[in-house]
């Protein structure tokens, strides 16, 4: 239900965007790095503003309908916020705990690309937040945590990942918000692209890119938080400031032509293929609509490995997927006549 709701989400959230005329045709009909490439040169040579002026941009950025300052690590969607700030009144300043102040959030935090312009000031991934959660997220990649050392008011949390490929610490934002983070990244990677050469880095990105583990939690969280009312805002009020757009707030669906560019590839048109539920937990069904021959199941990692395979005749088919952790896996199915297809699986 929830990748339905994403694919309608598609085409509602390009019309609601106010996505300026052309502004993105040198980029469509690509994929791939040479579509992210043409990305970045429509989102670079950004206007650049100064430290000092985040402070005044989040009061357009980031307020809420009762404007109060819109903290994604403090704020209660659907419910009652363990507090609010005023802008300006409540900026930071020292703090005791939560609840003190609100400072400037660099989401990709700023030493990893070695506190330079104009990264620094790049408002697309710079939040107002509640300054003593900052301090606790620190520069820790984000992740995915099943016992939480710490655990901010609004349930964020701090501790071991469980996210397959790091286990080192990271701050896990809440489900609401997850989604806003990722298209952040997904936005660092492109705006950069080419530009990161000489950034630190972290556990979870070379230069600007994220790495596997992280791509693949990454991606999960575009799918299950679909871009909301409230980033489409931002997007064009950062616009507004930046002259420079999001893509991926604008096109969701171009994450997967930028990073996922041949999950539908079809080498051969004859073999017919469907399966169902997807995203799944434990099981998926395979039906074969053509099948005249034995034929081969691989499901696949983002980085090519075959960790389940199966040799199968029939029409209709069920894999246990139950032992895989959480991700982004790809079904191939191929037979003795070359005929091959692959398509995308999400693994919850």
């Amino acid at each position: 239900m929830k990748y339905i709701i994403y694919l309608v989400f598609l085409i509602s959230s390009v019309t609601i965007a106010q996505i300026p005329p052309n502004y993105y045709d040198n980029a469509i009909g690509k994929e791939g790095d040479i579509m992210k490439q043409a990305l970045h040169d429509i989102i670079d040579n950004h206007t650049v503003i100064s430290y000092s002026q985040i402070w005044t941009s989040c009061q357009t950025t980031d307020k809420k309908a009762n404007g109060k300052v819109w903290d994604m690590y403090s704020d209660n969607p659907g419910g009652t916020p363990p507090y609010e700030y005023t802008f300006v009144s409540d900026q930071c300043g020292n703090y005791s705990g939560e609840n003190s102040c609100y400072n400037r959030e660099h989401s990709f935090p700023k030493s990893w690309f070695n506190n330079a312009n104009p990264m620094i000031t790049d408002i697309f991934h710079i939040y107002p937040t509640d300054g003593y959660v900052n301090g606790r997220r620190s520069n820790y990649p984000f992740g995915e945590v099943s016992n939480a050392t710490w655990t901010s008011l609004n349930g964020s949390e701090l501790g071991a990942n469980t996210t397959a490929g790091y286990t080192g610490t990271v701050f896990e934002p809440i489900d609401e918000y997850k989604g806003d983070f990722a298209r952040t990244y997904f936005y660092m990677a492109t705006r950069y692209f080419g530009e990161d050469a000489n950034w630190s880095g972290s556990p979870m990105v070379d230069g600007a890119e994220p790495k596997t583990w992280a791509l693949n939690m990454l991606y999960q969280w575009h799918i299950q938080d679909t871009v909301s009312t409230k980033e489409i805002e931002r997007n064009n009020a950062v616009y507004g400031i930046q002259n420079n757009r999001n893509p991926y707030i604008d096109h969701p669906e171009w994450v997967d032509s930028v990073w996922f560019p041949n999950t539908g590839l079809e080498l051969n048109s004859e073999l017919l293929f469907s399966y169902y539920p997807n995203p799944a937990n434990s099981e998926i069904h395979i039906t074969v609509e053509n099948n005249n021959s034995n034929y081969s199941i691989d499901i696949i990692d983002i980085s090519g490995r075959a960790l389940l395979h199966s040799e199968e005749y029939g029409k209709n088919i069920k894999i246990d997927i139950s032992s895989l952790e959480a991700g982004i896996y790809f079904i191939s199915i191929s037979n003795r006549y070359n005929q091959h297809k692959t398509l995308k699986l999400i693994k919850l």
